[in-house]
């Protein structure tokens, strides 16, 4: 079987990401960007600077507050 040599063997498609075949990763990665941050941006802001978890002050120490005591707007930016 011939081998397609081209980093993008399936088409462009709105409902899967991009297939990745190894080749080419700068292409792929653009490509990977470009399709998340068209669901929704936050989306990619949550990859680049990891999850908001919302923190409680314990002591002088904060610490990771219960999900069950998230207010709205803190479910909201998690």
């Amino acid at each position: 079987m011939a081998e397609n040599k081209l980093p993008f063997t399936e088409g462009s498609s709105i409902n899967r990401p991009p297939m990745f075949c190894g080749l080419n990763y700068q292409f792929s990665k653009v490509r990977m960007r470009i399709f998340i941050e068209s669901i929704d941006h936050s989306v990619w802001d949550a990859i680049v600077n990891g999850p908001y978890v919302p923190k409680l002050l314990v002591d002088n120490v904060y610490v990771d507050k219960p999900w069950c005591d998230w207010t709205s707007e803190e479910s909201k930016k998690a």
